[in-house]
């Protein structure tokens, strides 16, 4: 495990900030610049710089970064291996909201009934919070939609799937092909921050020259499953996974909207932290996944 200074290093480098680190960490603010001092003489290198009065890593502090957290995750990782007494599988993952309900649980089915001592434990959250645990060693890997920074994580193509605009079918824009500008005067139901489907839809109308605040109005909600019940009662509509709403379509609850020269697909990524000495093992894992899901 790491030292006291390196977990002071790690602190400030996600916090930005030496009196809330201090604060964080239970220390005093000279506490902190001492810790950080003693690891640059250390290194001989500066590991934080000031740019316009904001704290940043330089490039030998997002160097340690990568480093520290390989390190505290495999780490953690260790220790529940250590801690699993009776051998058994347990595979640890995380995966954002459109993927932990509408692809995973036929996926986990099918590697149950291929393998029944597998002990399969699944947390659903948004990208942030995903990638966060990550770091920190909480989870193995995690199945993201949206973008990925590459240069940070190891990411495997795990499946394309197609990002669709649905309404009610009583809805104007229901059985017409329509311009993009033409549904801006509709009430917009959207994820919330932080999650990978705003982030992919907020892309998206950047490359129209539009945002969010382009729409009459804005909803923010946090399930998906009430997501789909609001636009299913014409009081919005939303863009989403045609996965997360094939079923209401073919049963006539949703109608997606023909917007001319539309056609978007974007990736859903096996994820998990680069140099990571577990490698070997989640690769196994995502073509075991890659396999139930054919």
């Amino acid at each position: 495990m790491i030292d006291f200074r390196h977990q002071t290093f790690l602190a400030l480098a996600s916090i930005r900030h030496y009196t809330k680190t201090a604060e964080h960490l239970g220390l005093t603010q000279p506490a902190v610049t001492q810790h950080i001092k003693f690891l640059e003489e250390r290194y001989n290198c500066s590991l934080f710089r000031y740019e316009n009065k904001r704290l940043s890593l330089t490039r030998e502090g997002e160097w340690l970064r990568e480093l520290l957290t390989r390190i505290v995750a495999d780490t953690h990782h260790f220790e529940r291996d250590l801690e699993n007494k009776d051998r058994s599988e347990n595979i640890f993952f995380g995966a954002t909201l459109s993927i932990g309900e509408y692809l995973m649980p036929g996926v986990i089915i099918e590697m149950l009934q291929r393998n029944p001592k597998l002990n399969i434990h699944m947390e659903v959250g948004n990208s942030q919070m995903l990638l966060e645990k990550l770091r920190r060693g909480d989870l193995d890997f995690a199945l993201i939609e949206g973008v990925i920074d590459k240069a940070s994580y190891h990411s495997l193509l795990f499946c394309r799937e197609r990002f669709i605009p649905v309404c009610s079918p009583s809805s104007a824009l229901a059985g017409e092909t329509v311009e993009f500008a033409d549904i801006l005067s509709s009430t917009l139901v959207v994820r919330e921050r932080g999650s990978g489907t705003r982030e992919i839809f907020e892309n998206i109308l950047k490359q129209y020259n539009y945002s969010l605040s382009s729409f009459q109005n804005i909803i923010e909600i946090g399930n998906m499953a009430a997501i789909k019940q609001l636009v299913a009662s014409n009081l919005g509509i939303t863009f989403l996974y045609e996965i997360v709403a094939r079923k209401e379509i073919y049963q006539g609850e949703l109608s997606q909207i023909d917007i001319a020269g539309f056609e978007i697909t974007r990736e859903f990524n096996f994820v998990f932290l680069k140099g990571s000495a577990y490698a070997p093992r989640y690769t196994r894992y995502f073509q075991m996944m890659k396999d139930a899901s054919l």
